[in-house]
């Protein structure tokens, strides 16, 4: 069974098939196979559209503003991305170099969730708001019935901000200090700035990782 076939038994039939699977091109099967478009342009829209989706779908719980954007940041992390790819199973369809997958690629989360916005970017394109609404209202909308219960990881870039806004006038940016590493296991090291210096750093196989590790060292630096 391909995506397509994957996506028709949900009730979605796919407009363009080659959009929809570039969606699980990694750059590493890209490097691999000439003309081929990794997904990592879909993924930038498929961010976007989980956002939009997320929103959409806490506003209802009448909760505060510093809880909605938590509650949001728990839904959508790369760790929860990843979580509902395999509950999906569509890990199953991604396509990964040699070198990629000898090195276990597959069972990367941050590929894995990656690949996982940039499939709703593919399917939004495709087919709009609803199918994308079809897939995530399997995955997401059951966790929001106990929105306390949410919490997959300890999102560090939230917590870091709450702490730093007790004092409005700090403003707190990442900033990427080196990327290193072939294109299929490529390491990032990103710095947390407050106010201009820098409060910690962080490693991680993807920006978004290296972001909440560098929150998470300026967060034990300040809340000492």
């Amino acid at each position: 069974m391909d995506i397509t076939e994957w996506l028709s038994n949900r009730g979605i039939t796919v407009r363009n098939t080659d959009l929809v699977h570039q969606a699980f091109m990694h750059s590493s099967y890209a490097n691999e196979h000439h003309g081929k478009h990794d997904n990592e342009r879909l993924e930038f829209m498929g961010d976007a559209v989980l956002q939009l989706w997320s929103s959409n779908a806490i506003w209802p719980l009448n909760l505060s503003e510093g809880q909605m954007t938590r509650l949001r940041s728990q839904l959508v992390c790369e760790k929860a991305l990843a979580m509902y790819a395999r509950e999906l199973h569509l890990n199953d369809f991604l396509l990964l170099g040699a070198g990629e997958e000898k090195s276990g690629g597959r069972e990367k989360d941050a590929i894995i969730a990656d690949m996982m916005e940039a499939f709703l970017g593919a399917l939004f394109l495709d087919q709009g708001i609803s199918a994308v609404d079809n897939i995530l209202d399997e995955v997401i909308t059951p966790r929001l019935a106990h929105p306390e219960d949410v919490g997959v990881i300890h999102d560090y870039k939230t917590k870091l901000q709450e702490y730093v806004q007790a004092d409005s006038s700090r403003q707190v940016h990442y900033v990427l200090v080196k990327e290193t590493g072939p294109a299929n296991s490529p390491e990032f090291v990103m710095n947390c700035m407050i106010d201009g210096l820098v409060m910690g750093t962080g490693t991680g196989s993807s920006k978004k990782q290296a972001e909440q590790n560098a929150a998470r060292s300026a967060f034990a630096k300040l809340s000492r």
